[in-house]
């Protein structure tokens, strides 16, 4: 897999000064564990959700869904109360496995597999006992994201009163998400649902771009991760930045090559496709220019703009700036492989499917244990991790100069 190309239709930042890699800083781990904490699923839907819409100075009216920090939010925990963490026991097969406990009728997230691949052990520990809470650095990143959606889109709040009102608002605001793409080059926080490797999946892309040459149609997939320090990530950070970006652009291109199967989404998300949609979602309707009144309406609709999308780019980018200021300490600019990804989903899926035991990370990777706050209760975090070293900035950086 292709690390970085200079072919991508952006701005290039070759002239970046140099920036110092370190392996990992706690409020960095932090951030990672928050991930863990916003993927667990959604139990009950809120009276209303924000929607979004263009900035008011766009000639476009379009409404946008709610950010990835409230798409997955948990409203009601999942945490079991055993007498020992330690002790565990088999999963059947299929019964019992982790997707069908924590995530029926709901789907995996995006952050679901990209937490699986940090580490599958931490990723069930999470499940069954909950994550910690969010922290100054966290609230530092979702603020930069929040404002960086602020600058092309507005909130609007519309009432939700069913699962088919939020499931409407969730492809009505993808619509018009891809309507801004196609008018003004550029959206932010779309959300995209398909079915992958046979499971359902979600996820919030934070940003999409149009190349500027006209002759390139091919939308441009970016994730931008804030950091606390002035310093790039480890390459195990930036490898699970590059597996979310690409399970994007994996939904994105299902979603664009084929036809969205709507019947098995409505039984697997246990959905009435003719039940009525709130008021406040049939005038949004109304006021674009195309009336719905069901969920079904809603999903004709989105079956059409997918099939006048093409598929995205091959090249995919990764920022990171920082928290103090905002200024961009570097881009990591990749090729997709989707043999790759196809390969780590399919192995987070063994985990979610309950084909495989959780596995721990790798030894290679095992400091990431010591900011891990299961590591006290984890068979794999033996008292020789508790006095290693961490792998030194210098030789990441020989690393990452060698690639």
């Amino acid at each position: 897999m292709a690390e970085t190309s200079s072919d991508l239709p952006l701005n290039d930042n070759d002239n970046l000064p140099h920036i110092p890699i370190e392996i990992v800083s706690d409020e960095e781990m932090a951030l990672i564990e928050a991930a863990l904490a916003s993927a667990r699923s959604l139990t009950s839907l809120p009276s209303s959700s924000p929607q979004f819409r263009p900035n008011p100075k766009s000639p476009l009216k379009s409404i946008l869904l709610l950010s990835k920090r409230t798409l997955s939010r948990c409203t009601q925990s999942d945490i079991e109360d055993p007498p020992n963490l330690i002790a565990t026991q088999k999963r059947s097969r299929v019964a019992e496995s982790y997707l069908r406990r924590f995530r029926k009728n709901r789907g995996l997230a995006v952050t679901d597999i990209t937490s699986t691949e940090w580490c599958q052990k931490q990723m069930e520990f999470t499940l069954r006992y909950g994550a910690q809470k969010t922290n100054e650095a966290m609230k530092a990143g979702i603020a930069r994201h929040i404002k960086l959606e602020e600058e092309v889109i507005k909130r609007v709040e519309v009432k939700v009163k069913s699962r088919e009102d939020f499931w409407a608002l969730k492809f009505i605001n993808f619509i018009y998400g891809v309507n801004q793409l196609q008018f003004e080059g550029l959206t932010r926080e779309l959300p995209i649902i398909g079915c992958v490797e046979g499971v359902w999946m979600v996820g919030v892309i934070d940003e999409i771009q149009l190349p500027p040459t006209l002759t390139d149609h091919n939308p441009i997939l970016i994730d931008t991760k804030t950091r606390s320090r002035d310093t790039l990530p480890s390459e195990p950070q930036r490898r699970n930045g590059r597996l979310q970006l690409m399970c994007y652009k994996y939904l994105w291109d299902n979603s664009v090559a084929c036809d969205f199967p709507s019947e098995q989404f409505f039984e697997f998300f246990r959905l009435k496709p003719q039940h009525s949609l709130s008021e406040d979602l049939k005038m949004s309707g109304a006021d674009s220019g195309f009336t719905i009144s069901t969920l079904d309406d809603v999903v004709v609709y989105y079956k059409h703009t997918c099939s006048t999308l093409a598929s995205a780019h091959d090249q995919l980018l990764l920022r990171y700036e920082s928290q103090k200021d905002h200024s961009l300490l570097g881009e990591d600019k990749f090729s997709y492989d989707g043999k790759w990804v196809k390969d780590q989903i399919q192995s987070c899926l063994k985990f979610w499917l309950g084909e495989e035991e959780a596995s721990y990370a790798p030894e290679d990777e095992r400091w990431k244990c010591q900011f891990c706050q299961f590591a006290s209760a984890c068979p794999a975090y033996t008292d020789a991790d508790r006095t290693k070293a961490l792998p030194s900035n210098d030789s990441n950086i020989k690393e990452s100069q060698n690639r």
